[in-house]
């Protein structure tokens, strides 16, 4: 069921989100201060291509230094990513179907909006 659910998530916006987070990654590893959000964007954009069966826990021992981080975060990229995870949200709760996907959607937002501190673990 899990395959099932990333093959349509992929059609409907992973691939999309993907895209907007590799470009973020990009970006971010180009301006050599920022590899640390270059590498946090890569993760995060590939759990957003392939999401189900995984899940975003805290890290251990993530402290002050991500809080920082992650204002740095939100400044430079992370509201284009959590506007595209709202507007991709909004166009799939528009059909009965597209409303898990959608869902899914909005609960991303708070990981692009502040992806260091975070682990992607696979769900048992």
């Amino acid at each position: 069921m899990k395959t099932l659910l990333n093959i349509i998530w992929l059609v409907l916006s992973g691939f999309w989100l993907f895209v907007g987070y590799m470009f973020a990654a990009l970006i971010m590893c180009i301006l050599i201060v920022t590899i640390p959000w270059g590498i946090a964007a890569a993760r995060i954009g590939v759990y957003a291509l392939w999401p189900f069966g995984k899940t975003v826990v805290d890290a251990p021992g993530a402290g002050v230094g991500s809080l920082l981080g992650n204002v740095v975060w939100v400044i430079l990229a992370g509201w284009w990513i959590a506007l595209e995870h709202l507007l991709s949200g909004i166009a799939l709760c528009v059909t009965i179907i597209g409303i898990p996907f959608g869902i899914a959607n909005f609960k991303l937002i708070p990981v692009a909006l502040m992806p260091l501190g975070k682990k992607i673990v696979a769900t048992p």
